[in-house]
């Protein structure tokens, strides 16, 4: 397995068409595109404790229940009021350009993607040792979402199944991705091979 970075497919994705919430597209007016971009000093600090380590997280995002409308294989809500965070990274292209369609509806410009300058060794394995507080989350968050039903992301519809997906995208050993970033304080280089057992004590 190797290591495929989504930036440069976000970069080339972020001037043209965008996936829009009614399944079609839309174009971002110029003086909209790169916003979101161009992270704030305080962005970082404030991004949700569930983002998963990789270099998409949501940090004080809108809260108009529009993401998981575009990538509902990457977003969720924080709680009933709908904040995002990404809970999932892309593998691909096409994963990229709908999580970047997610992440222009945005208007409070939230989300960043300068996640991997930040990530450390020791902040992966904190976010893996609180791996069963998502999980105590979701659970206890899954009965809410089902009674509001598939209009805000529970289940079914276009959104697809809501909290339940934490489960599937919480692996039982560190995310090969992230290993060498554990192992050598450094993020994987694009195509590089990636270690296949997580490091002793992760």
């Amino acid at each position: 397995m190797s290591y495929w970075d989504p930036l440069p497919a976000v970069r080339a994705a972020e001037a043209g068409p965008l996936p829009a919430p009614d399944g079609g597209t839309w174009l971002p007016s110029p003086e909209y595109r790169g916003r979101w971009w161009n992270p704030r000093p305080d962005r970082w600090a404030e991004r949700d404790w569930r983002n998963v380590p990789g270099p998409f997280y949501g940090a004080g995002t809108d809260t108009c229940w529009m993401g998981r409308l575009i990538a509902p294989a990457h977003v969720l809500y924080d709680d009933e009021w709908g904040a995002e965070f990404a809970y999932r990274q892309p593998r691909d292209a096409a994963q990229a350009l709908a999580l970047l369609g997610a992440v222009a509806q945005d208007p409070m410009v939230g989300y960043a993607c300068d996640g991997d300058v930040h990530w450390t060794p020791e902040l992966v394995r904190d976010w893996w040792r609180e791996r069963g507080r998502v999980r105590e989350w979701a659970a206890a968050l899954d009965p809410y979402l089902v009674r509001l039903g598939p209009v805000r992301g529970a289940r079914g519809g276009r959104r697809g199944p809501g909290v339940r997906r934490v489960h599937r995208h919480r692996p039982r050993r560190i995310p090969p991705p992230l290993r060498l970033l554990v192992s050598e304080g450094r993020p994987a280089r694009p195509g590089e091979p990636l270690p296949t057992l997580s490091p002793r004590g992760a």
